[in-house]
């Protein structure tokens, strides 16, 4: 028995220990689903850093929603408003004497930045006002009681997001909207109160023929008191011209439990009403007014692309997925006994879109392929037997773009009829999609549709969909398998993407947020891609990821689709030094040359300084001056936050080069602005930025803590490069003289770290900002190992502003717990980022959709680099002395690795935990640099050689 009980042991330990040396087994990196999407936020992204597509995967009917980079608004101009600094010192003054109220006014008439067509729109506004209000009351105008609108179009009421989720997309100008409500008899004699909720922009509110109510903005409701003498006992007959000149219109309701669209008696309730009826008939009257002055652009959506089946019966073992791992998109299902695959990509070096159909069986492919666009000048035009091609022209604007769709097939049919391609009976078909743009650069509109749209299909003639699709994935894959993650297992790996999204609050599932870094790092490569790696390299404009990568289906998208440089652009890029996608980061650093250029002339003309300057938006256009309002529009640091990145690539890359080049140079300005730009404080004597916001918080103000870290981080690197570049030694020592002297972060009467110069922090404020809190993180003006008591009151800070917020601002706060070294409370915020945005309740507040996008609500893609970022920080973080090895590892990832993840330094780590405690790591040096590394207590520091790999275990020793 004894001998038999040893055997088993020892048979047992040989099974562990070979079970141990087999590496894990690989999890899947693919978002599925079980059913096509059937709004945007569900449909699936596909992009070569250019072209961008939505993937619905429908079975009868497919949607491939379509974008391309530089389709925007508006056309190149000056931002700049000549003259602005006159109003400086004044505005100056205002703030110091605390009169911010006055100081807003005046920047508003005198500081903003010019908009688009300002000159000579009110007497062109003023026409068309004229026009679409000349309406007579008969019985041929809409206001008549009497008038016949039953050939009118229906619309259901409220439109939340405008009335372009109804159906009017892009639509701005004037619409009538007719409806009736039925007033009781116990009403006779009685006022009543109108409430229709809110209203995009203006709007004129007839009953029975007469004006009752007219107004202007969408913050005021519309509840509108008419007398008793004007109203019928049984139906009354509401007619409203809603008059919307740019953005989004229509009715959008409220935001309350209160309903709206109901009348009821001067003195009750909206809940003792009687509705309107729904829903209301609309005319468009004119979609034609003058184009309205705009700050700066929007990001457009290019078309769509519709695949119509034919021939199929019902369809079974649907699957719908997103495979990271070789950037394709893929639905398979099984119809009359027939298994159909469909395989989606967008390759970067054939710089095309395709889809490719294939069949269990020959002569199964049967469907019409159609290209449309939302725009209204757009046309669909057949330009060969297998071809057919949309032009689109972008309202108001100066750009213009043409998308070619080819297919080839094997076999079958193919057929040009109308603007439609038909396809019959084949045994597989590739469908082939190109989009370009007139757009050069921001200040040329002179460049070659076709170079873009029709030379890419005719170098494609002789090659396959399989050589196109291995090229594709060999070329995105050396960007993606520069890094591997494993964060542990469970049995929800199992489950479709959106079932893990609703379960993952309250089970087990590591896997998820493995998948969600991945996919983060997915989308940086599909929408920020360098171009070299095509044979169309010297064609391609270069451009950023913006608000929402390179996907927008909207004409008129939330915050224009652009570049919010008050952290949501920087956030776009926190993962791309540290997740290995280094080269992803080049799109930004060429926004940024081109920045630099517009941003001298902001700096001259609104503040009479050197260098450039960047408030908190920009466009493809490049604009820099301030916009939108003075109470948040006017904030000075946006260029020296981007200068943070140069430097970062720097740090990561030990890449000296670049550093004389092309980083320090636009530091150097950026720094030189705000020598130019700092006065001193006549209370405490320290110098501070004026006038300036602390990001879209408590109005424009003198002295907001961001700007002073942003400001200190800026001279600090300056200082570092220019020491090591050796040059411009009289600039550093100006440089150190200054920082000594900027305003430094104070700890409040709260024990919080203070947001403005003045201690008036609310600790119930949940503002979706912490700027404050900048020096954590991305920036190091604060750190335990140097300012303890700061790290201390920025993290009150932060728990009085709370965990809740918009999708980008959990993003952030996961990776300040981080760097709190607080693991388990990021891993938190973790959870309430991944909560579901589309409930059966309707929409909750910040999270994620079912296709993963970040929900600010609505989608913004910069809370998806910032969650995938905040992972990585709490595995790695080098911004410090020494790089910290887990220093966040929350406890429901307690056993993993990550291969490929990078330091400060030039180095790139493989890290190993189990239980819990580090078990070993790998450093690949790559410039040669020392390396010290820290894990908890125990510290070690290793001179390294460039190229050389240094393996330790747990307790930081050489093996």
């Amino acid at each position: 028995m004894a001998r038999c009980a040893f055997f088993l042991l020892a048979l047992l330990f040989c099974l562990l220990r070979d079970a141990q040396a087999q590496p894990p087994a690989k999890q899947s990196l693919k978002l599925w689903y079980k059913q096509p999407a059937n709004q945007w936020v569900e449909a699936l992204p596909i992009g070569n850093g250019r072209i961008g597509g939505m993937v619905y995967g429908g079975i009868l009917e497919d949607q491939i929603q379509f974008n391309e980079a530089t389709l925007w608004t508006g056309e190149p101009r000056e931002y700049q408003r000549e003259g602005a600094a006159t109003y400086l010192p004044q505005i100056r003054q205002l703030i110091a004497y605390g009169k911010q109220a006055e100081a807003e006014k005046l920047a508003e008439e005198h500081f903003m930045g010019r908009r688009s067509n300002e000159a000579d729109y009110e007497p062109k506004k003023n026409a068309w006002f004229a026009s679409v209000r000349n309406l007579p009351n008969e019985k041929t105008s809409p206001i008549s009681a009497t008038f016949d609108e039953r050939n009118w179009k229906t619309m259901n009421v409220p439109t939340a997001e405008g009335w372009e989720r109804a159906g009017l997309e892009g639509l701005d100008g004037a619409v009538w909207f007719r409806t009736t409500f039925e007033l009781p008899q116990a009403w006779a004699g009685k006022d009543v109160v109108l409430d229709m909720g809110r209203i995009r922009d203006q709007d004129f509110t007839y009953l029975n023929g007469e004006l009752v109510g007219t107004s202007e903005g969408i913050a005021k409701n519309r509840r509108y008191t008419i007398p008793a003498s004007k109203l019928r006992i049984g139906k009354n007959q509401l007619a409203i011209q809603v008059i919307n000149l740019f953005d989004k219109g229509g009715f959008i309701g409220v935001k309350t439990g209160q309903p709206t669209f109901v009348v009821y008696p001067v003195g009750k309730k909206p809940t003792d009403g009687v509705p309107l009826s729904k829903p209301f008939r609309y005319w468009i009257q004119d979609n034609n007014p003058p184009a309205s002055p705009r700050y700066q652009a929007d990001y457009q959506p290019f078309g769509n692309l519709w695949l119509r089946f034919s021939k199929q019966g019902p369809a079974t073992n649907y699957r719908f997925e997103l495979d990271l791992e070789k950037a394709i998109s893929r639905v398979t299902y099984t119809s009359d006994g027939v298994r159909f695959t469909r395989e989606y990509l967008a390759s970067a070096p054939d710089q095309v879109m395709a889809v490719h159909l294939t069949a269990g069986k020959p002569g199964q492919i049967n469907f019409e392929a159609t290209l449309a666009s939302p725009h209204q000048q757009s046309s669909v035009r057949s330009v060969d037997n297998q071809t057919i091609a949309l032009s689109v022209q972008v309202k108001n604007g100066a750009l213009r773009g043409e998308s070619l769709l080819r297919i080839q097939t094997k076999k079958g049919k193919v057929n040009v009829v109308g603007d439609k391609l038909v396809i019959a009976d084949a045994d597989e078909a590739t469908l082939f999609l190109t989009a370009g743009t007139n757009f050069k650069t921001y200040k040329d509109v002179s460049g070659d549709l076709a170079t873009l749209s029709q030379k890419p299909l005719q170098a494609l003639r002789s090659k396959s969909f399989d050589a196109i699709k291995a090229d594709h994935i060999r070329e995105y894959q050396t960007y993606f398998n520069t890094l591997s993650l494993d964060l542990g297992a469970s049995p929800n790996e199992a489950l479709p993407t959106d079932e893990r999204l609703q379960r993952f609050e309250k089970s087990h599932d590591p896997a998820l947020a493995a998948l969600y870094l991945q996919y983060g790092r997915y989308l940086l490569i599909s929408s920020s891609r360098p171009s070299r790696n095509n044979q169309f390299a010297g064609a391609l404009p270069s451009q950023p990821a913006n608000l929402q990568g390179i996907w927008n289906d909207l004409l008129t998208p939330p915050w224009g689709s652009k570049y919010t440089t008050n952290i949501n652009l920087e956030m776009n890029y926190w993962p791309a030094e540290m997740l290995n996608l280094s080269a992803c980061h080049e799109p930004l650093f060429s926004a940024i040359d081109e920045l630099v250029e517009s941003g001298r002339k902001t700096a001259k003309a609104h503040y009479n300084a050197r260098g450039w300057v960047l408030h908190h938006n920009t466009d493809v256009w490049r604009g820099t001056a301030p916009i939108n309002a003075s109470n948040h529009g006017i904030w000075v640091t946006g260029g020296a936050w981007l200068s943070h990145h140069l430097w970062e690539h720097y740090r990561y890359t030990q890449d000296r080069d670049f550093l004389q080049k092309r980083a320090y140079p636009v530091m150097k300005e950026a720094a030189q602005f705000f020598v130019d730009f700092l006065v001193k404080d006549s209370k405490t004597g320290w110098l501070i930025s004026t006038p300036s916001n602390s990001p879209e918080h408590g109005g424009l103000v003198a002295g907001p803590t961001m700007d002073h870290q942003i400001i200190r981080d800026l001279f600090k690197n300056c200082m570092a490069a220019s020491e090591a570049l050796n040059t411009d030694a009289t600039f550093r020592d100006t440089l150190k003289t200054m920082y000594s002297q900027i305003a430094p972060n104070q700890i409040g009467k709260h024990g919080q770290l203070q947001e403005w110069l003045q201690d008036v922090d609310d600790p119930n404020d949940h503002h979706r900002h912490v700027s404050h809190l900048w020096g954590v993180h991305p920036g190091t003006d604060m750190t335990w190992d140097d300012t303890p008591d700061l790290m201390k009151a920025a993290r009150q800070s932060l728990l009085e502003r709370g965990d809740e917020g918009t999708g980008w601002s959990l993003a952030w706060k996961i990776n300040f717990w981080a760097r709190f070294r607080d693991g388990n409370h990021a891993y938190n915020m973790l959870k309430l980022l991944f909560r579901p945005a589309i409930s059966p309740e309707g929409t909750t507040g910040g999270g994620s959709y079912p296709n993963l996008f970040d929900a600010h609500p609505p989608f913004q893609i910069d809370g998806n680099f910032g969650g995938a970022s905040g992972i990585g920080e709490m595995l790695l973080q080098s911004q410090g002395k020494t790089i910290d090895l887990l220093p966040a590892l929350p406890s429901e990832l307690p056993t993993g690795y990550i291969n490929g993840i990078c330091a400060q330094g030039g180095f790139v780590l493989n890290i190993r935990w189990q239980n819990g405690q580090l078990s070993g790591v790998d450093v690949t040096s790559k410039a040669g640099q020392p390396c010290v590394l820290r894990y908890g207590d125990r510290q070690i520091q290793l001179p390294t050689e460039k190229g050389k790999t240094y393996r330790l275990d747990g307790n930081l020793k050489r093996i």
